[in-house]
Order: structure tokens, then sequence, then C-alpha cells
């Protein structure tokens, strides 16, 4: 009766303990914090400038939508030869093996293991006693000491109960594709920046000319002051003013030549070469044409440009990223298993079932006490998932405000442009009428001096706004998300 009450007793304990580590792993399940998720703030306008045009000039390959064949050949080169753009191409590869390495934590892992030891046993010990009273065969007791020999197979798997490694992987993909938009969007960037300086180069090359050229005409005028004072008509001061003008010029002159070179250097740099003279137009750069530009709408922005789309994956991943910590509230189920043969003879390996050995175990593991760690790894997530979404919100407004502020910069220059172009005739007339005049002593020399010195801080500003309505030609596509494709 009493043998019976103990049985009874040590088997409710069994039921007790297994019900009692039941709840404890229940309860950690469910003592998992909740964090308080943010939503997406406000939405991105319909249009840009009430414009509904559809057609964008993102969808135009860079090589179509720039049309100088120098040009091209610096673009084609950088990207094939830029050393940053090289170095982003191989962090591609490393977020590409980090998703191969998350996709092999969730599958069985199986290896082969095979083992050669010796074991001495005190000989006055329980287990030393029973080995030395044990007959392998008749007449043939166990070797002392005890070799052993194994050779089996060994697999582990966690079972992916609460998908915290599928999670895991997943995440690793989209931080493997928002790195690929990140390669994208630095080669829109390489692509606008080799244009902006291959534009600004042109544009020193044509002021290097104009200077050229008022160097030359104020000599002439230094020549025709020289005989003037041999005859009388004007002093010293008109020619030491003349020639005070043709020494600044001809320093502005050096110091745009060394602008010139340093713009060379950037763009050899751009392409990933020591230096050497730029391949460039010999096109006047007042001359080329500047074409209409078709925005789109934003939504097309959305989808063309890459660090928007860099941006969003990179939220999706940090929103995986909270379910991963989230999962580590949770049990986790561990299978472990092994096959072989052991014996303490080579020759016995072969001998079975005896050799035979194999098992397999199944281990749930819940953290219950000082959770810390897991709780501060979970709120962090939760943090950079916020974090992440405040970053694309921001992407956005910064891409839609850069594409709105192009627009109206196009249209500012183009009047710009086309009221300085009406200046720069005007005073090229100017400086005939004030020439004549002078060589007739019916205009002071002061007024030839000031009005060639207008004409050409105004021709040289006529260059400058030319430049910048081709730069901002090339802003506004990177803005809309061209040069990638």
């Amino acid at each position: 009766m009493i043998i019976l009450k103990l049985k009874e007793m040590f088997k409710n304990n069994i039921y007790n303990t297994v019900l009692l580590c039941s709840f404890a792993l229940f309860a950690t399940a469910c003592s998992t914090p909740v964090l308080v998720q943010q939503n997406k703030g406000q939405t991105i306008p319909d249009t840009f400038h009430n414009s509904s045009d559809s057609n964008t000039v993102a969808s135009l390959k860079w090589n179509s939508y720039f049309n100088d064949p120098n040009l091209l050949v610096l673009i084609d080169s950088a990207l094939h030869n830029n050393q940053e753009f090289n170095i982003t191409m191989l962090e591609i590869q490393i977020a590409k093996n980090e998703v191969r390495a998350k996709k092999g934590e969730y599958l069985p892992s199986i290896g082969l293991k095979a083992s050669a030891g010796v074991e001495k046993t005190a000989r006055y010990t329980p287990f030393g006693a029973n080995e030395a009273t044990t007959e392998i065969e008749p007449g043939r007791e166990m070797p002392e000491p005890v070799p052993d020999f194994m050779i089996g197979a060994v697999a582990s798997w966690e079972v992916d109960i609460w998908h915290r490694l599928r999670n895991a992987k997943k995440s690793a993909v989209m931080e493997y594709l928002a790195s690929v938009e990140g390669k994208n969007f630095m080669q829109t960037n390489l692509v606008a920046e080799i244009a902006s300086s291959y534009y600004e180069l042109l544009a020193q090359d044509n002021q290097l000319a104009i200077v050229k050229q008022n160097i030359a005409i104020q000599k002439n005028a230094l020549n025709i002051v020289e005989q003037q004072k041999n005859a009388a008509i004007v002093t010293e001061l008109a020619v030491q003013k003349f020639q005070a003008e043709v020494l600044k010029n001809r320093s502005r002159q050096f110091y745009i030549e060394q602008q010139i070179i340093e713009l060379e250097n950037k763009i050899n740099f751009l392409v990933g070469r020591f230096p050497q003279t730029i391949k460039r137009s010999s096109i006047p750069l007042l001359d080329l044409p500047i074409d209409s530009i078709s925005v789109g709408i934003p939504s097309q922005m959305l989808a063309n440009r890459p660090d928007i789309k860099q941006a969003e994956l990179e939220l999706e991943a940090a929103k995986l990223d909270v379910k991963v910590a989230r999962a580590r509230f949770y049990p986790s189920l561990g299978i472990s298993s092994s096959i072989g043969l052991q014996a303490f003879d080579p020759s016995y390996l072969a001998k079975t079932p005896e050799s035979l050995l194999y098992s397999l175990a199944g281990d749930l593991i819940s953290p219950l006490v000082n959770r810390n760690a897991i709780k501060a790894a979970y709120s962090s997530a939760n943090v950079k998932q916020i974090q992440a979404l405040y970053e694309y919100e921001k992407t956005v407004l910064s891409a839609y405000l850069e594409v709105v502020n192009n627009l109206s910069k196009i249209k500012n220059l183009n009047k710009s442009f086309d009221l300085k172009n009406q200046e720069v005739q005007t005073l090229n007339k100017s400086i005939r009428v004030s020439t004549d005049l002078f060589k007739s002593a019916r205009a002071d020399y002061m007024e030839v001096l000031m009005t060639q010195r207008d004409a050409l801080e105004s021709t040289v500003e006529l260059i400058e706004t030319k430049m910048q309505q081709m730069n901002t030609r090339v802003m506004m596509y990177k803005a809309l998300g061209g040069g990638w494709n």
C-alpha cells in the first residue's frame, strides 16, 4: 500500500513538473512587451505644379539623354573604372552572401564525425571494477586502457516555429535588394556629377576664350592710348589705366587655366585614371541647345528613384527585424540526432548491431529569468523601424522638393538668360561706339574702359547662366530618377 502511494506521488510530481514547465514556457511567451508602431504620415501630392503630363525623361537611358559623344565615353569609362562604384558593387556581393548565410540557418545542419581516443579508468571504482570483470569473448577480457574509435553522422535542426529564422532571411533579402538600389542611386549620382563637371569644363573653356579675346581688344586700345599720349591728346594716367586693365585680365586668364586643370583632374578621378587631357566638344557652350524636359507625375518619381526604393526596402527589413527580435521571447525547439559505429577495436566497427549507436533528442528552451538583453534588442529593433520610416518620409520629401526646385530654376534661368543675352549684345555695340568716339576725342578713356569691363563681366555671367541651365537639366534628370537603367 505504501509503495503504491509512493508511486502515485512520484507520478503526480512528474505531471506537476511538466505542467509547471509548460506554464512557465507559456507565461514567458505571453509576457512579450508591446510597443507602439509608427504609421506613415503625410502623402505625396499628385502632381508637380499642377502638371498632369505622364511622360518623364527618367525613362530614358543615360546614353540616350546625353548626346555629346565625348561625355558618353567619360560616363561609360567611369561606370567601369570608378573605384567607389566598384566598392559598392562588392558590397552587393557581401549582402548576397548574407542572404545565403541566413537561409542556411533554418535548414538542418548535417556533418560527419570521426574520433579516436583512449581512457584509463581507476580499478577501485565501480566502473573500473566492472570493466575488469567483463569478458569480450570467453577467455578475453576488456583491454586496459580502453581505446575508443567512432565514426558517424550528426545532425541538428532548430525548428522555426515562430518564423524567426525565416524572417531574418527575408530581412537579409530586403537588405540585399536595398544595396542594389543603393548601387543604382550611386550610378545616378556618378552620371550626374560627370555631366555637371563636363559642362562646367566647357564653360571654363568659353570664359578663357572670352578673356583672351578681351585681352587682345584691350592691348589694341592700349596702343591707341599710347599713340594719343605721344600726340599730347591724353595723359600718362590714361595709359596706366589701360595697362592695369590688361594686367588684370591676364591674371584672370591664369586663374581660369588653373580651374580648367582642376576640373580635368576631378573628371579623371571620377573616371578612375591618372591626369590626362579631357577630350571635349569644341562647340561654344552658348550654342548648345536646351531641350524641354518632361517631368511626369510624382508616382513615377517614386518608382524611378533608387534612393526612395532603397529607403522603402530598408523600412521593410526593419519591420522584419522587429518580428525576429519578438520571436526571441518564445520557446525554441531544437532537434539533434546522431548515428554511427563505435568500438574499442577498429576490427569491431563492422560488427553490427553491437557497434551501432544512434541518438535522437529534442530541446525546448525558453528565456525565463533575466531577459533584459532580449527586451533591449526588441526595443532597439522597434526604434530602428521608426527611424527607417522617418528616413523613408524624408527621402520622399527631399526628392519631391528637389524636382519642384529644379522646375522653378529652369523657368527662372531661361528668363535670366534671355535678358542677360540682350545685355551682352547691347554692351558689345557699346564697345564699338565708345571706341569710335574715343578715337575722335568725343569720349573719355574711362568710358571705354568701363564699357569693356562691363561687356566682359556680362559675357562671363551669360556663360555661367548657360552652364547653370545645362547643369539644371542634368540635376532634373537625376531628381526624376534617371541615369541608372
